[in-house]
């Protein structure tokens, strides 16, 4: 009888530990699926000759917000949303991350129809980076925030935190992030890597990194020189 019990207490256990070893590689793959799509996100700006200014001033930015799915949709009362990863140059001005997030936007005004967009903001100043270290940061608000310049050739002496470059095909043709929150991601950060970290930990100290990013930290690399 005490065999019995302590073969079923091992194999309750064994269950337990494998049934959160399994919800743990679920978790993570859901993150490295938005990191894998960020990835793709971004070669596509670095290809589009529209987005010459972005490419030209990618070396001087601080950290990159990359959002591959944005959803805009409503009538008269509206807004837009989705998930993001957060890379910055960390220590000796090597690129790291990602740290995730999410953003959101409530917007009111003559509008109809749903478009999906891909975005990707270059974080320009100190300022704008301290903000994303917090647990929200408001464009516009707490930082700001400036529509980048499209076009090949493109030329301007834009200043401002945020510059935004989107990507876009529907009703909206694109994204003002102006009023845009941004929200860290805690419980996606801690499944990604395993356990608690904070955008510090992340973005600044670099005390976690996931192989599964070096794609993207590689072009980075390559495109910021």
């Amino acid at each position: 009888m005490l065999k019995a019990r302590i073969a079923h207490v091992a194999g309750w256990l064994m269950a337990s530990v494998l049934l959160a070893t399994s919800n743990a590689a679920l978790a993570q793959a859901e993150q490295q699926k938005l990191v894998d799509e960020s990835n793709k996100s971004l070669s596509n700006f670095l290809r589009d000759p529209d987005m010459s200014w972005l490419q030209q001033n990618l070396s001087r930015a601080k950290a990159v917000v990359i959002a591959p799915q944005l959803l805009k949709a409503g009538f008269i009362f509206g807004g837009s949303g989705g998930r993001a990863v957060i890379f910055a140059r960390g220590p000796g001005g090597k690129w790291v991350g990602p740290a995730f997030c999410a953003m959101a936007t409530a917007s009111v005004g003559f509008q109809a129809g749903v478009s999906v967009s891909e975005n990707v903001t270059l974080v320009m100043t100190d300022k704008g980076f301290n903000t994303l270290l917090a647990p929200s940061v408001k464009l516009g608000g707490d930082a700001s925030v400036a529509a980048g310049p499209v076009g090949a050739g493109a030329k301007s002496d834009i200043v401002a935190d945020f510059i935004t470059f989107s990507r876009a095909k529907g009703v909206y043709g694109g994204l003002n992030l102006d009023g845009t929150v941004i929200n860290t991601s805690d419980d996606w950060n801690s499944a990604y890597y395993g356990k608690a970290v904070t955008q510090p930990d992340i973005l600044v100290r670099a005390d976690v990194h996931k192989p599964g990013a070096n794609a993207t930290i590689a072009a980075l690399t390559k495109a910021a020189k």
